[in-house]
C-alpha cells in the first residue's frame, strides 16, 4: 500500500514502519454500469474468512470490472477521507465530485453484490492520515462522524468498513478516541436497525507485532466499548534495512498480535483471537525496495498458513498492481514488479474466502 512520494518517509512513534497511500486526486468516478439504485435493506454478513485486495479508487477504472477479471468477489476500496481539514464531510479520495452517493461507485458495488460479494469501504491512508483530512481526524462531531459511517452502510449496503489509520494519525489521541466513540454509535445503531456492521482497523506493524500505538488505539476502542472486528496489520515496508522472509515475517507479525490481543481481550479463546487477524501483503518489490519482496511463493505460503491459523482477512495492496507489467521497479501503484501472470495473487488468495 504505497505511499504517494516516495519521498515521504515518516516515522511511526520510533518504529520504521509505513503504510497505505493516501486517496490522490480522483480520475473519475462511479464505474460504468449505469445508475441503478441500491438496496438499502440490511446487508449480507462477511464470510467468516475473506480474500479482498484494496482498490485504488482514484485511477477512473470500475471497481465491478477488475473484480470480475481477476476473480475477485470482495474488495476493499480506498480511500474515503474529507476535503479539507476541519471538515466533516467524506468524500472518495477526497474529491468533492465523488460523495457518498449512490452517483459514486453504487452502480459498480452493486454489480459486485449481484455476483454474491461485497465492497469493504476504506476511510483514511497515508495521505490523509498525514493531512488531517482523516475523517476523525478532521471532524470533531462524535455524532458527524458516526452519521458518516452509517451513510455508506445504508447507501451501498455494505456490511465492513474499513480504518486505514497509520502515520500522524496513529499518534492523535483525539481523532482516536472520537473513531471509537463513533464505532460504538455505529453499532449500536446497527443492533436497533436490525444490521450488520463490522469494522477493521488496518494499521502499521513490526515483524513482532504492533508498535505500543497500535496497541493503545485498540485499548481506547476497548474502554469505549467499541467492537473491532479485525485488526488487519500491513505486513510490509518494515524499513528497518534488513532483507526480509515476507512470508515468515507475516507469521512472526501476526503471532505477535495476537499475545497483544489477548491481553486486551483476556476472555476470548486463542480461536476467537487468531479469527480477529487479517493481514495485508504488498505483492512484488513494495515501495522500501528489493529487501522486502513478496513473492508468487510467499503467497502461497501466506494462505496456507492463513487457512491453517484461521485469521479472518487476506488482503493486498492492491489489485491494480497484480500484474508483472513492469519487472524491477519498486513500489509501482500499477504493477508488481517480478515476473508474474496477470491475476497472480488475486487467484492464490481466492481460496481463501468461505463462510
Amino acid at each position: 500500500m504505497r505511499r504517494p512520494r516516495p519521498a515521504l518517509r515518516a516515522l511511526l512513534s520510533c518504529i520504521t514502519v509505513t503504510g497505505l497511500s493516501a486517496g490522490l486526486v480522483a480520475l473519475g468516478g462511479g464505474g460504468a454500469f449505469g445508475a441503478d439504485a441500491v438496496p438499502s435493506r440490511p446487508a449480507a454478513p462477511m464470510p467468516a474468512h475473506v480474500a479482498a485486495p484494496y482498490f485504488e479508487a482514484w485511477t477512473g477504472e470500475s471497481p465491478a470490472r477488475l473484480a470480475a477479471a481477476s476473480g475477485n468477489k470482495y474488495l476493499t476500496m480506498a480511500f474515503l477521507q474529507t476535503d479539507a481539514a476541519g471538515s466533516c464531510t467524506a468524500y472518495w479520495n477526497g474529491d468533492t465530485t465523488q460523495p457518498v452517493s449512490k452517483g459514486t461507485f453504487g452502480a459498480d458495488i452493486a454489480a459486485i453484490q449481484s455476483r454474491g460479494g461485497n465492497a469493504i469501504p476504506s476511510f483514511g491512508g497515508y495521505g490523509a492520515d498525514t493531512t488531517g483530512t482523516e475523517l476523525a481526524d478532521s471532524c470533531t462531531s462524535v455524532d458527524a462522524i458516526a452519521k458518516v459511517y452509517e451513510s455508506l452502510v445504508t447507501t451501498y449496503g455494505i456490511s465492513r468498513i474499513d480504518l486505514d489509520v497509520e502515520a500522524d494519525s496513529i499518534n492523535n489521541t483525539a481523532g482516536i478516541d472520537r473513531r471509537n466513540k463513533a464505532i460504538a454509535e455505529v453499532q449500536r445503531w446497527a443492533e436497533h436497525t436490525g444490521r450488520r456492521v463490522q469494522f477493521s482497523y488496518t494499521l502499521p506493524t513490526t515483524t513482532t507485532g504492533l508498535a505500543p500505538n497500535g496497541v493503545a488505539l485498540l485499548k481506547n476502542a476497548v474502554d469505549n466499548h467499541a467492537r473491532v472486528d479485525v485488526v488487519n496489520i500491513m505486513t510490509f515496508d518494515y524499513w528497518d534495512g534488513a532483507t526480509h522472509d515476507m512470508a515468515a515475517d507475516t507469521e512472526t507479525a501476526a503471532a505477535g498480535l495476537v499475545g497483544q490481543l489477548a491481553a486486551l481481550y483476556p476472555k476470548k479463546s486463542p480461536a476467537k483471537l487468531w479469527h480477529m487477524v487479517g493481514v495485508t501483503e504488498m505483492p512484488g518489490i513494495d515501495d522500501f525496495g528489493p529487501q522486502e519482496t513478496f513473492t508468487t511463493q510467499d503467497a502461497v505460503k501466506v494462505e496456507r498458513w492463513a487457512e491453517a491459523k484461521g485469521i479472518n482477512t487476506l488482503s493486498f495492496w492492491a489489485l491494480q498492481r497484480d500484474n508483472g507489467g513492469c519487472v524491477g521497479t519498486a513500489g509501482s501503484n500499477s504493477c508488481s514488479g517480478i515476473a508474474q501472470d496477470t491475476w497472480y495473487f488475486s487467484h492464490a488468495f481466492e481460496r481463501f474466502t468461505r463462510w
